[in-house]
């Protein structure tokens, strides 16, 4: 008999905080947690993120907690800590999106780059010494007129004229070779 009479004495009540009684923190200082994560944190969505977070973290830990009146101790230390996450995650986001990519083309557009440079190339071998010179000096030197014209000791009409009639034997020549 001495065996039921101990079953019938209940059994002493394990520490830790209840789902009640974290239901009713979450209710009393829902709004002070949002508070201390806004001092740390800088837009609304993730100051509600990181104190939803701290809430989950608690309640899978409530039995761990000894003294059910240091629940709102740990919640605001959760807090604390997960915002010190999220900003280290942010901190790192932005020294990723730092480095920009390098600007490459794909493979098919370095292909295209440099059949069109092949042709181009074709073509200006093409050309009058003279159109060359001038288209070359002009456009790939980056010089101005009068100084192709100083250059090649020719008259800056020279440089006009050869300029223009070797941009056109170079439009003839580039579109008879993409057709």
């Amino acid at each position: 008999m001495a065996e039921s009479a101990e079953k019938a004495v209940p059994a002493e009540v394990v520490a830790g905080t209840t789902v009640d009684h974290l239901t009713a923190t979450y209710q009393a200082h829902y709004r002070s947690l949002l508070g201390l994560a806004a001092l740390l944190l800088d837009d609304t969505a993730s100051c509600e993120d990181v104190v939803q977070e701290a809430f989950i973290r608690v309640h899978s830990a409530r039995n761990r907690v000894r003294d059910r009146e240091k629940t709102l101790a740990y919640l605001r230390q959760t807090v604390v800590n997960l915002s010190r996450s999220a900003l280290r995650r942010r901190i790192l986001g932005l020294k990723l999106l730092s480095k920009p990519m390098p600007d490459m083309a794909s493979a098919e557009e370095g292909a295209y780059d440099q059949l069109e440079r092949d042709d181009l190339i074709k073509a200006m071998r093409g050309l009058q010494r003279r159109q060359r010179e001038v288209l070359v000096l002009r456009y790939f030197a980056d010089m101005t007129e009068s100084q192709v014209a100083e250059t090649l000791g020719i008259s800056l009409g020279s440089v006009k004229a050869y300029g223009s009639r070797g941009i056109a034997a170079l439009r003839v020549a580039m579109e008879a070779a993409q057709s």
